[in-house]
């Protein structure tokens, strides 16, 4: 351990293991340390399933829950947009090489104390109850706009003859459409996946964006927008280490880390017991700085081992449903996620379900009852509350950058915009995607 490194990353969290693999593939020597004896560390995946029930305070779990071995329980379960930053950087490091994705059967969205079905197809649309005749022709004029849009091309940022999509916010663009409340719910949180309606007033571009990855994502399997690794998230960040692993990456697991040691105002290594490893730069989770983080929040969630598929999905192994924060009198949306046997993380005949939320109130579970109430009967229920921290600084001073804690949503794309964001910071540069469009180019051939 006491060499000089580059880069030294603390703890195996999603995040910090795709930046050590993006380090090391750009030719940086990297130690990577974590006090567990397992990856993932937040975004762990927990096998077997006594481990899970441990991991919750509970005894042993009966047989009826079949063999344990056959569990891998996400305790941050989140799923990848299929044309998203995490995918494009799963290709651009051709980690996709250790793993296996099935594509989420169903995407719905919760309106008026009922699930519907957010159309993936044009025959859906036409058919679905959601908007009424005239709205669907506005969202129809909506979506042709967002499909034409083009950054570059000015030609296609006309909406009117006075409205230009490049200088208006969300909420005046869905007003020149004529969008009412339904259609920008359903647009804004189930297609945009905002997590609140603050978004009115950013910019429209942000919001076209945001929709036209949807679609996009949407176009490449064709039954949702998202992708759901088999065996568990839990295989992200191990594909990472390995990949960081190749090109030269260090990894010591259960190794207790006592002090990140700065000279003059800068990072100069990290200090486990007597041992102390030199470095230009630490990467670490809030975990491993807590001094250097503020508390923004909490985020509850609660998993749930279900013998059923949720009901009024149509039986489907796999889903997403949001419930919008307006169609339950809250600031912030409400999530609801589900996996199932055929995606190798529990034993056949059950399903998992997590419903989480950003927290409002002094009673959090409770703050999950609209999401909790969909799922059918429980079988078992984990609950948690996590508190979310934010570092305090940008860490470019200091070379010591802390990552996010992981929100309440149910995709990775906030998780990888603060992955680039800490890139970016290390890197003096941003990181570039075109050697991703250039390698999906070659994939397509």
């Amino acid at each position: 351990m006491e060499e000089e490194y580059d880069l030294i990353v603390l703890g195996t969290g999603l995040k910090e293991c795709i930046l050590s693999g993006l380090f090391s593939v750009s030719g940086k020597k990297v130690l990577h340390m974590d006090r567990n004896s397992y990856y993932g560390g937040e975004s762990a995946s927990l096998t077997p399933l006594k481990d899970c029930f441990k991991h919750f305070g509970f005894p042993d779990p009966p047989e009826d829950f079949g063999a344990g071995r056959d569990w891998n329980v996400d305790l941050i379960p989140k799923f990848l947009m299929a044309n998203g930053q995490l995918v494009h950087l799963l290709i651009y490091t051709k980690v996709t090489r250790y793993l296996e994705f099935k594509s989420v059967e169903g995407s719905f969205v919760y309106r008026k104390g009922k699930i519907d079905k957010l159309p993936s197809t044009e025959k859906e649309g036409l058919t679905s109850g959601l908007l009424g005749l005239f709205q669907k022709n506005k969202l129809r004029k909506f979506l042709s706009f967002v499909h034409d849009f083009d950054a570059d091309n000015p030609a296609t940022h006309k909406i009117s003859k006075t409205h230009d999509a490049t200088k208006i916010t969300m909420k005046q663009f869905y007003d020149e459409i004529g969008l009412d409340e339904n259609a920008t719910d359903l647009i804004g949180h189930a297609m945009a996946l905002y997590r609140n309606d603050k978004y009115f007033d950013a910019p429209a571009v942000e919001g076209i964006a945001k929709v036209k990855l949807y679609f996009e994502s949407l176009a490449k399997y064709g039954k949702s927008p998202y992708l759901y690794p088999l065996y568990g998230l839990g295989e992200l960040p191990q594909g990472f280490a390995r990949l960081s692993a190749i090109y030269g990456g260090t990894y010591m697991l259960n190794k207790e880390i006592d002090e990140i040691v700065m000279e003059d105002g800068k990072v100069a290594g990290v200090r486990s017991g007597e041992e102390v490893a030199k470095c230009k730069m630490v990467i670490c989770d809030p975990t491993y700085y807590k001094e250097g983080c503020k508390k923004v929040g909490q985020v509850v969630r609660a998993i749930c081992i279900l013998t059923n598929p949720i009901p009024n999905t149509n039986d489907a192994p796999s889903c997403q449903i949001i419930i919008p924060q307006n169609q339950v009198n809250r600031h912030s949306d409400i999530y609801v996620c589900c996996v199932s046997s055929t995606h190798n993380v529990c034993s056949k005949g059950h399903y998992l379900a997590i419903v989480s939320t950003t927290v409002e109130t002094d009673n959090p579970e409770a703050e999950l009852k609209v999401g909790l109430d969909l799922l059918g009967p429980i079988k078992q229920k984990f609950v948690s509350v996590s508190d979310l921290f934010e570092p305090t600084e940008d860490g470019v001073s200091t070379q010591l950058f802390v990552s996010k804690s992981y929100d309440a949503t149910t995709h990775f794309e906030t998780t990888c915009q603060d992955v680039l964001d800490i890139y970016r910071k290390a890197m003096g540069h941003e990181f570039d995607f075109s050697q991703v469009k250039h390698q999906l180019g070659d994939e397509e051939q």
